[in-house]
């Protein structure tokens, strides 16, 4: 049986625009292949697994399923073992898990005109934080400064920040930022209100603004950012998708896809504001 099935899993899962992204780039691409959603919990998703036939070619994870899939991968590239988060399982006899969000975040910024960074605050502990250390860290940091609501939280982060060669020190979300950094990676789940006074006291201090969240948009944390550089997580949505794609297609990452430039301008035509 011919592998084309793909999906796109979570919870919640509702929201997510990756079936638009990926069914416009498999219209250029000329494949026949569906890719659909699915809501699934963190509980429910070894058995969601073991269920899925030979007709599935991959996945792509969202919250709250990175964890669990990577312990599901067999093999897993160079940041997904960094990060111990996978978003992309390629299926087959023996699952193969990778970490998109990294690249994803990366070619974000580049949209956004930072391609240098030498200091971050990150904002959340979870798993899309550890990609986005990760993701700073190539961009050349030295210094980040992690902000939690349970600081306790960070500890793998300092631990993987060490690995990286930086300085990672963590504290509560809600207590003053004084160091000015040149960016903040906000990857506070979709919705997260901060009140007046700490968003405030961030976006003083904050430099510019990468809002993993993007459903609504603007997030209310962009909207506290004012005048700043703010880069809407849409971009990384649209990126790290790009490379879940080239895995699907060749098995790697970071394989060029036929065409790319009219592939990437017809995933980018799904997500622009308003659609």
């Amino acid at each position: 049986m011919s592998r084309r099935r793909l999906a796109v899993w979570g919870d919640p899962i509702a929201h997510s625009k990756s079936p638009a992204l990926h069914a416009a780039a498999y219209e250029i691409l000329g494949l026949d292949w569906e890719y659909g959603r699915r809501q699934v919990s963190g509980d429910g998703f070894a058995e969601a697994l073991g269920a899925l036939d030979e007709s599935w070619l991959g996945l792509s994870l969202t919250m709250p399923l990175k964890e669990q899939a990577f312990r599901a991968s067999a093999t897993r590239d160079r940041h997904a073992e960094m990060t111990g988060a996978v978003n992309t399982l390629l299926l087959g006899e023996e699952p193969a898990g990778f970490n998109t969000d990294v690249g994803g975040i990366i070619d974000a910024l580049a949209d956004g005109g930072i391609t240098e960074v030498r200091t971050a605050r990150i904002l959340g502990a979870g798993a899309t934080a550890a990609s986005a250390l990760v993701a700073v860290a190539e961009l050349g940091a030295v210094r980040v400064d992690v902000r939690a609501r349970r600081p306790e939280r960070a500890a793998g982060l300092i631990d993987l920040g060490a690995g990286l060669g930086i300085r990672v020190e963590a504290g509560p979300l809600d207590e003053a930022a004084e160091d000015a950094v040149d960016i903040t990676v906000a990857t506070l789940p979709s919705g997260t209100v901060l009140s007046g006074e700490p968003a405030g006291r961030l976006a003083g201090a904050g430099g510019a603004l990468f809002d993993a969240a993007y459903a609504p948009w603007p997030s209310a944390l962009a909207t506290a950012w004012g005048d700043g550089v703010v880069v809407s997580g849409l971009g990384m949505l649209l990126h790290q998708a790009v490379r879940q794609i080239r895995i699907f297609v060749a098995g790697d990452p970071a394989h060029v896809l036929p065409d790319e430039a009219a592939v990437v301008a017809a995933m980018r035509a799904m997500i622009v504001p308003g659609r």
